[in-house]
C-alpha cells in the first residue's frame, strides 16, 4: 500500500471514529475532539467540515452536534456502518419473499443494499428504486431490469425525492415493496423527513404486498412524521434482539412476524400471528 493510500485509509477511519464519537454523545467540543484524535485544530476542523458536508454533523461556536435526531436522519454513509450483521440477517429473511419474474420496489433503506446483493440469485425480475446505491449495485446484472425513479436528488440519503419521484411511482404497479423506517413508536412507523415519507407512501400504495424490515434499534428511536401503522404491512421482519414486548405488539397487529436470527446459518424463525 502506498503512502497516499495509507493516508487516505487513516483519514477515512478517523472520520468514521469522529462521527461515531459525536453521534454517540450527541454533542462534543471541537477542542476535545482534536485532543482525543491527536490532530491539530486545523485538521479537526477540516475533518468536521467534511462530515458536515455529508450531513452527519453540525458545527457551531466550538461545538459539534450530531444531526441524527428526531428531526434529522443520518446520512447513508453513516447508516451503512450501523448494525451490519442485523441488516444482513433481515435481508436474507426478506429474500425468501422474492420470486423470479416479480417486479419489486425498494426504498432508500440501507438494509436494501444487502437485499440487492442477493437479488441476482433469483432472476429474472424488475427492480424499481429511488436509491442510487441500489441502482449502482445492480447495474449490469444479467436478467435484472432496473427502473430508476428520478426526481430531485438528495445527497444526504443518496436518493431521489419530490413530486417527480412520486408521480413516477404512482404510474407503476409492483408485486412487492420492501422498505424500512427510522423509528417505530406505539406501533406506528415514523421518519424524520416529510419528503421521504411521501415517497414511501407512494411506494406502499403501488405494491400488492408490503414488507417492512427493521432492526431492534428502530424501536428505541423517535421521529417526527408518521408513515404507516405496522398493521398496514403484510409482513414485518425484525432481528432477534427485538424485545418480546415489541414482537407481541406486532403479532397483535395481525400481520405476519418474522424474526431474523443473526448467526452463521442465517436462520429465520417465522411466527404467524393469530
Amino acid at each position: 500500500m502506498s503512502l497516499t493510500e495509507q493516508t487516505r485509509l487513516s483519514q477515512f477511519d478517523r472520520h468514521k471514529a469522529i462521527a461515531e464519537q459525536v453521534i454517540g454523545t450527541g454533542t462534543s467540543r471541537i477542542e476535545d475532539l482534536a485532543e482525543r484524535f491527536g490532530v491539530s485544530m486545523m485538521t479537526i476542523h477540516r475533518d468536521l467540515d467534511t462530515l458536515a458536508t455529508q450531513g452527519l454533523l453540525r458545527k457551531s461556536r466550538g461545538i459539534v452536534t450530531a444531526v441524527a435526531t428526531s428531526l434529522f436522519e443520518a446520512s447513508t454513509a453513516y447508516r451503512m456502518t450501523r448494525n451490519v450483521a442485523e441488516k444482513r440477517a433481515l435481508a436474507r429473511a426478506a429474500f425468501e419473499h422474492v420470486e423470479p419474474g416479480q417486479a419489486i420496489i425498494m426504498d432508500d433503506s440501507t438494509t436494501g443494499l444487502y437485499l440487492a446483493e442477493l437479488l441476482p440469485q433469483r432472476p429474472p425480475m424488475t427492480v424499481i428504486t429511488n436509491f442510487q446505491a441500489v441502482l449502482k449495485a445492480l447495474t449490469g446484472q444479467p436478467d435484472l431490469s432496473l427502473i430508476s425513479l428520478g426526481g430531485h436528488y438528495y445527497q444526504w440519503c443518496d436518493a431521489f425525492m419530490g413530486n417527480l419521484t412520486i408521480q413516477a411511482v404512482r404510474a407503476l404497479r409492483a408485486d412487492v415493496a420492501f422498505m424500512s423506517t427510522s423509528a417505530i413508536t406505539d406501533g406506528v412507523c415514523f421518519h424524520q423527513a416529510d419528503e421521504t415519507v411521501l415517497v414511501k407512501r407512494a411506494m406502499f400504495e403501488s405494491a400488492k404486498r408490503r414488507i417492512l424490515y427493521v432492526d431492534h434499534t428502530k424501536f428505541e428511536r423517535r421521529a417526527l412524521h408518521a408513515l404507516a401503522p405496522l398493521s398496514d404491512f403484510d409482513v414485518v421482519i425484525v432481528d432477534d434482539q427485538t424485545s418480546l414486548e415489541e414482537r407481541r405488539r406486532i403479532e397483535r397487529a395481525d400481520v405476519t412476524l418474522l424474526v431474523a436470527a443473526d448467526d452463521d446459518r442465517g436462520v429465520v424463525v417465522g411466527d404467524k400471528s393469530g
